[in-house]
């Protein structure tokens, strides 16, 4: 598979995102398999989080916290020098009405304090001597991004950590943030992950745009829009059981997602790739693929065969042009 640089570091240009492991969606066996599947087919970039494996639905319940990293490092096991590890660390948003019990962890904050706390147990569940890309996951408006950037700079210092990035910044506070890290002399954000796909955009025109200007390595995540982009979900027909949409969030977002003027971007989009002799997903990979700063496509997987599925759909390439035509496609349904 194609690499691509994020900072030192040399990353597939298909990632794999490791929220769903250890959770109901996929179980402790099926987590081993298909990190061992996302290997096998030279995904080599692995997304996780300290508060990932915890039941999203029940913010109160911390007894998944930190079970993806885990789980991660136990698939990784001896391949472990074959992947590129890239966790998180920080505020876990939204707060709910400043009652959410996860924001008053020590350990979820971006304080200097926090940090270390973090680093310490993310490095035990993972079972490794360092992390490869260590991302603060929200920004964090309680500490000054000057004191994160220091902290951050001594675990690199240390080798604990090999580079550093942004999660959910956007294009202000990411100039913010490298303005600091200039006055301060400390190591810089080498990458910034946002959410970014055919059909959610906004990142187009502001975080995108800021990660090229301030020489950034981009992540997307969500890149296939919660399957939207799969061509899974159908126009007329009833969601199918055990889809994210389906299971994982109300009626009424999932209306929105998969409205009529969905399905006619879904139409043109798929006739488009079909033109091509490619499909949906692919598509939707080769777009993001074809935005500049993109390092990595963040793609989740919670079933054997996915990260297989993925892989394969990272080898299309579109041209500037090509890329502009299909922006324009969507824009104009």
């Amino acid at each position: 598979m194609e690499q691509r640089t994020i900072g030192s570091l040399s990353v597939s240009v298909v990632g794999m995102g490791c929220n769903q492991l250890g959770t109901k969606a996929c179980d402790e066996s099926t987590s081993l398999q298909v990190v061992g599947e996302a290997l096998d087919n030279g995904i080599t970039l692995f997304d996780t989080s300290d508060e990932y494996g915890r039941d999203y639905a029940n913010p109160s319940d911390l007894s998944g916290w930190g079970r993806s990293e885990e789980l991660l490092g136990q698939a990784l096991g001896r391949r472990r020098d074959e992947a590129v590890i890239a966790t998180k660390f920080g505020p876990v948003w939204p707060v709910r009405d400043g009652t959410d019990p996860l924001v008053a962890l020590e350990r979820s904050q971006a304080s200097a304090a926090g940090i270390r706390i973090a680093v310490e147990e993310s490095l035990r569940r993972l079972g490794t001597d360092r992390i490869d890309l260590y991302q603060l996951h929200f920004p964090d408006p309680r500490y000054p991004i000057a004191e994160t950037l220091t902290a951050l700079d001594e675990l690199v210092q240390a080798g604990k950590v090999l580079e550093i990035g942004s999660a959910n910044f956007d294009a202000t506070m990411l100039h913010e943030a490298a303005d600091a890290a200039e006055e301060l002399g400390v190591r810089p954000f080498s990458s910034s992950q946002n959410l970014l796909n055919l059909l959610q955009r906004k990142a187009l025109d502001d975080s995108l745009t800021a990660s090229a200007e301030l020489g950034l390595a981009f992540l997307p995540y969500y890149p296939l829009a919660s399957g939207v982009l799969t061509g899974k979900y159908k126009r007329g027909e009833a969601s199918p059981a055990g889809a994210r949409l389906t299971d994982q969030v109300t009626e009424d977002v999932r209306a929105k997602m998969l409205s009529e003027r969905t399905f006619d971007r879904l139409d043109a989009l798929t006739g488009y790739a079909a033109e091509r002799g490619h499909t949906l997903l692919e598509l939707a990979f080769a777009w993001l693929l074809g935005q500049g700063p993109v390092a990595s496509v963040i793609a989740g997987a919670s079933k054997p065969g996915q990260p297989a599925s993925n892989a394969a759909a990272g080898g299309w390439r579109l041209e500037p042009d090509e890329v502009e035509a299909v922006t324009e496609i969507i824009a104009g349904v």
